[in-house]
């Protein structure tokens, strides 16, 4: 009786022992995909800071030509200049009615250009 019970125990030790090695692998396993995981995380951490930083920079940059650009037309605590204004405006209209006429002048009759 007493070497039937050894013979169990010993089942049961083997068995016991080979789930303590499964148990093992699978903590090794996770322990990997937690790494993994944790590694992730801080590259994508890393990639938030670097975007945050740009965009930072580049809404400096924006705030910076648009002050530039309100000091060259005079926006801002001073007084609208017209004349600056005005000839933007001329100039606009100047090169869209030289545009359109060179659009003309370049395209091949019977696609818009006026046959005389």
């Amino acid at each position: 009786m007493s070497t039937s019970r050894a013979r169990v125990e010993d089942t049961y030790e083997s068995q016991n022992d080979q789930r303590l090695d499964e148990l093992h692998t699978k903590i090794r396993t996770l322990r990997g995909i937690t790494t993994d995981i944790h590694d992730d995380v801080e590259r994508q951490n890393l990639m938030l800071d670097e975007t945050t930083d740009r965009f930072s920079a580049f809404g400096n940059t924006l705030t910076q030509a648009s002050d530039r650009a309100a000091r060259a037309f005079g926006i801002g605590e001073g007084q609208l200049k017209t004349f600056r204004i005005a000839m933007l405006f001329v100039a606009v209209f100047l090169t869209l009615w030289v545009g359109s006429k060179l659009y003309y002048w370049w395209s091949p009759a019977g696609t818009g250009a006026v046959a005389v």
